[in-house]
């Protein structure tokens, strides 16, 4: 007799097993829910292997004197006129970016003015599903010019693989989608201020901006806002924030002397291809991707020799990443070497370990300055940054890096994961088709 309450509890516990899986699959349950346990997750992994402790040390850095070497070359690339070149499509710059017609060197003198404050209505504001940061913000942006859809259509495009937690979406993959998926184009730049902000959304176009963000009960991480209008009497912008709330205002101070630093002040630009022609005057000399990042690494150098910390960090990798997109990859690696060198001086609490999960530049500045070590790991450093095996980047470049020093099955192994973690990832698949290898 006793064994038969027994057996009814156990086969009452599987069935309330079953029935909360099921549930937790439900999509309603899972977005609600889905954030806590992968939060949970994250919290117990970091009191076993805090990954704040972990630091990369390059091998290959040798430069003495960085600053003065790297001011003089960035001088020197910022000033020299000649044609854009076609860059990788590895490196993520935007496509069809150097198909724009080049723009004058020359900054207008005298701009229009334009009124002192501006909001622009018509973004249909979306609270993000876990991670879906990207998605959620090119939805409300495209929401503005009419596109009938949400973050669900532009997350099958922009994270197709529902399996994997993709933690990141490059802006180059939102353009991608918006001039594929859309009847409207793209613009893609960096080194961005204010006045460019405003200048925009004055003319009739909210700004898509990549930004750090740094909440108190977690690290640093990236985040996307869409910026909608300013108001020069308060000195503020007001933003969609997916993850806070809709109508955020941001001061011009934090915006300017802190978070947007932290992804090389980068912003996207939709626009219908007919006013193509008012974005390009907007932007003058910047609408020429050549010219911007140029004009990045000079706004990077520049701030160097008065910045610290985490600030100081992310101002000499902003060197790296302006220096990789002109394919200086010398200069680029030795401007990341000096970032990764402040990264180790900082404290834990200040470390943002999830950098690599959102700005790759220093595999490519590694990997074609030869430092394929480097490269190797950087990509197992941040492999430990992160709770589970899902940055599609970081696995296509280690591959090469595998293959660079003759590790064939390795870098066979790297790129198929690579190309099962991103379908729309090109690259590994492109470079496994060249070894005569199965394309997943």
């Amino acid at each position: 007799m006793s064994r038969r309450p027994l057996a009814m509890a156990l086969l009452a516990i599987m069935f309330l097993c079953i029935f909360a899986t099921l549930a937790y699959n439900l999509p309603p349950i899972h977005d609600r829910f889905s954030w806590r346990i992968a939060n949970l997750q994250a919290q117990i992994r970091r009191a076993i292997n805090p990954p704040e402790r972990v630091v990369f040390v390059p091998q290959g850095h040798s430069n003495p004197n960085p600053v003065v070497t790297l001011a003089q070359a960035t001088v020197q690339v910022l000033w020299t006129t000649s044609t854009p070149s076609q860059v990788p499509q590895a490196t993520r710059i935007p496509p069809g970016a150097t198909d724009l017609p080049p723009a004058s060197p020359t900054p207008t003198l005298s701009p229009t003015a334009i009124p002192a404050k501006v909001v622009l209505s018509g973004i249909l504001h979306e609270y993000q599903q876990f991670n879906n940061c990207g998605p959620a913000n090119l939805a409300m942006a495209l929401s503005y010019w009419g596109w009938q859809g949400d973050q669900r259509d532009t997350r099958l495009f922009l994270r197709p693989n529902k399996d994997v937690d993709d933690k990141n979406v490059d802006p180059s993959e939102m353009v991608a989608f918006v001039e594929s998926q859309t009847e409207l184009k793209a613009l893609y730049r960096v080194g961005g201020d204010l006045e460019t902000l405003k200048r925009l959304i004055a003319a009739g176009f909210p700004v898509l901006i990549e930004k750090g963000h740094h909440p108190p009960d977690d690290w640093w991480m990236g985040h996307y806002l869409v910026v909608n209008g300013y108001d020069d009497e308060r000195a503020r912008f007001i933003t969609q924030d997916s993850l806070i709330m809709p109508d955020l205002p941001l001061p011009y101070e934090e915006m300017e002397s802190r978070w947007w630093r932290d992804f090389n002040y980068a912003y996207l630009v939709i626009y219908p291809p007919e006013r193509q022609a008012e974005v390009l005057a907007i932007l003058g000399p910047q609408s020429d991707v050549t010219y911007n990042y140029q004009y990045a690494a000079q706004k990077a150098r520049d701030e160097i020799p008065r910045l610290a910390g985490r600030d100081l960090f992310f101002a000499w990798y902003n060197l790296g990443s302006s220096l990789v997109g002109l394919q200086d990859y010398p200069n680029a690696a030795q401007a990341y070497d000096e970032a990764f060198e402040i990264y180790a001086t900082l404290s834990e609490a200040e470390r943002p370990y999830r950098v690599l999960w959102y700005q790759v530049g220093p595999y490519p500045a590694y990997y074609h300055a030869g430092r394929y070590q480097d490269v190797i790991d950087l990509a197992n450093t941040t492999l430990v940054w992160v709770s589970a095996p899902v940055l599609e980047e970081t696995f296509y470049w280690r591959g090469l890096a595998r293959q660079a020093l003759g590790d064939q099955p390795g870098a066979i192994e790297d790129l198929t994961k690579a190309a099962q973690l991103n379908p729309n990832f090109l690259p590994p698949r492109q470079e496994l088709q060249r070894l005569g290898t199965p394309v997943p």
